[in-house]
């Protein structure tokens, strides 16, 4: 399938969703197990979900030819810079593209996310992604708690009210075993 194709697809399944503004919120199955994570940063670093626990992280996956992923990147790093002190994470995964596509994207912008890459595209479709953006949103346990399909403004008022409860949920004790 080429890129003009998936691009009509998406639009239709957003349709198919009841899409009326661009973004749709997607309960996560509640007897699936949160998808274990370990991908590498553009520069090789290792990063796992498993580390992330006790904060609340947004794992948004994109792509640089996404005009949507494009637009919907600032309000993110909006809401990362607002929240840092809360223990909210954003963290930028990067759809099966060559690290050149990234880091000439990168390039161009003033994007100061963390970017991973899913060179393969196993950790998209181990959440059940298939449109972009979309972003999992797992709590501070280490479980996903919904996933937000299409571009959304994570700096606006819609978001905060969305986010706040997770925010103020207590971590896991840390000798608690959560398995991700």
């Amino acid at each position: 399938m080429n890129r003009r194709d998936w691009i009509a697809g998406t639009a239709g399944a957003m349709v198919a969703l009841g899409a009326t503004a661009q973004s749709v919120r997607k309960p996560w199955p509640g007897r699936k197990a949160t998808p274990a994570l370990q991908l590498n940063g553009i520069d090789g670093t290792p990063w796992r979900l498993a580390d992330e626990r006790g904060h609340l992280l947004l794992l948004n996956f994109w792509a640089s030819w996404c005009e949507p992923c494009r637009a919907e990147m600032p309000s993110l790093e909006k809401l990362a810079a607002s929240q840092a002190g809360s223990g909210l994470r954003v963290v930028a995964v990067n759809f099966k593209e060559g690290e050149p596509a990234i880091r000439r994207f990168l390039s161009k912008t003033s994007l100061q996310l963390p970017v991973v890459r899913d060179a393969d595209g196993a950790a998209a479709r181990a959440f059940g992604i298939n449109i972009f953006p979309s972003t999992v949103v797992i709590d501070r346990r280490g479980h996903a708690s919904f996933i937000l399909v299409g571009e959304f403004d994570w700096a606006g008022e819609e978001a905060a009210a969305m986010l706040r409860p997770l925010l103020r949920a207590e971590a896991a004790p840390a000798h608690a075993t959560i398995a991700v």
